[in-house]
């Protein structure tokens, strides 16, 4: 896909007025290209995402991780880890997006994992690593702690706390009606939610802590 069709479908995305840029650069769209190119490669191989059309592709999953990546720009993060990552989201729009952010990816699934692997080298990204077990076994902790509605939710939303350094940051992106649920696992923490551009039923939620290491 062209980079000028690109920055087209996510410039919905990246109008929060808490974030830093509103623009993203010609390297950080030819990295997109690049990303989405493999990814829409691997996916008739290897069940990376259910969303089959590359627009479709670029609005749900670049554009929701993008967004959440604008949405924290104006706070500094030196370390992130993204629980869960599948096929990279958010955590890979994130590094494109802040290239200064050290990231780990814990993605379990070996043909998910090797994907990823995959991604990073093509991109040529540097300072990111694939943690290709379970976010319990991870010893780091991180500023910035990101996930995506997962399975067993309940049971990886506090593991994914468990990762945040101290008066670190989690960036959960969600249905609306997980909300509840997610405040319930998280009590302690100060929360606000963000809907999601272009969706009638996702949120950016974002999970402010004062526990110590």
């Amino acid at each position: 896909m062209e980079a000028a069709r690109i920055a087209e479908l996510l410039s919905p995305f990246l109008e929060n007025p808490g974030g830093g840029r509103e623009e993203l650069s010609g390297a950080q769209l030819a990295q997109l290209s690049d990303y989405l190119d493999l990814l829409l490669r691997w996916n008739e191989k290897t069940n990376l995402t259910s969303v089959r059309e590359p627009e479709e592709i670029v609005k749900r999953h670049f554009g929701e991780s993008l967004f959440l990546a604008d949405a924290l720009s104006g706070e500094a993060a030196a370390t992130a880890i993204d629980v869960g990552s599948g096929a990279g989201f958010p955590g890979i729009p994130l590094k494109i997006y802040s290239p200064q952010i050290a990231v780990t990816l814990i993605e379990s699934q070996n043909k998910k994992a090797t994907f990823l692997k995959e991604v990073i080298r093509k991109l040529t990204l540097i300072n990111i690593n694939v943690f290709s077990g379970r976010a319990e076994e991870l010893q780091q902790k991180a500023d910035l702690v990101t996930l995506r509605a997962v399975e067993r939710f309940d049971q990886v939303l506090p593991v994914a706390a468990g990762l945040i350094s101290a008066k670190g940051r989690l960036a959960l992106l969600i249905g609306a009606g997980q909300v509840a649920a997610a405040g319930k696992l998280l009590r302690g923490f100060e929360i606000s939610t963000t809907p999601v551009p272009q969706s009638r039923e996702r949120v950016l939620l974002i999970a402010r802590g004062n526990q110590t290491d």
